[in-house]
């Protein structure tokens, strides 16, 4: 298995063996490019030094925000999502022992139950929680019974809606084409998912 989310290959071999880094990628995808997001956690370890959840969740807030806003910034909003990144450590340290993977492992998990516990991580409303564990599906070798149900519709086999169906420049194409076509609608007052 190997993710191909940023066209970086450094930074995608850390989403791929990080299960932490891609955490953190997807919860920095909000309000930048996909790319940019999951190329966060890279420039995280580079500056920090680390990216063990224990470590970063007591590093010093201020500092941390610092490390954010280095040119280039790891996000548009790097004091806000500066403290989203420690808070979501912080509740991985805390609830799984700094495991992030422990999430869709510990006690064999159906895909109810890993969204269950996504959503209650700090900044994973239901739509990120949905999205992520249809990544894990799709491309992270998660197999839980009824992850494509939980996941709805990012589970939907063929689609081309979130980075859970990135797997190359084509299907990036692809998914950016929908979520343009899902704004449009949305701007129409037509909805979209």
């Amino acid at each position: 298995m190997s993710l191909h989310i940023t066209g970086d290959e450094t930074a995608d071999r850390l989403l791929t063996d990080d299960p932490l880094a891609l955490l953190i990628g997807m919860l920095l995808d909000q309000q930048v490019a996909m790319e940019t997001a999951f190329a966060g956690p890279l420039k995280i370890a580079e500056r920090a030094g680390t990216l063990d959840a224990a470590a970063i969740a007591t590093f010093d807030p201020d500092a941390f925000a610092e490390l954010f806003k280095a040119t280039p910034a790891v996000h548009r909003f790097p004091g806000s999502m500066a403290v989203r990144v420690q808070a979501l450590c912080a509740a991985i340290q805390d609830d799984w022992a700094g495991d992030a993977a422990a999430i869709w492992r510990d006690g064999d998990p159906d895909g109810a139950t890993v969204l269950k516990r996504l959503k209650a991580l700090p900044g994973f409303g239901e739509q990120k929680a949905k999205i992520f564990l249809a990544l894990l599906g799709k491309q992270y070798g998660f197999d839980g019974a009824g992850w494509r149900e939980a996941s709805a519709p990012y589970g939907e086999e063929g689609s081309f809606r979130s980075v859970a169906d990135i797997v190359s420049t084509d299907s990036l194409a692809k998914v950016r084409e929908h979520k343009r076509a899902m704004k449009a609608a949305a701007k129409s007052g037509g909805g979209g998912v």
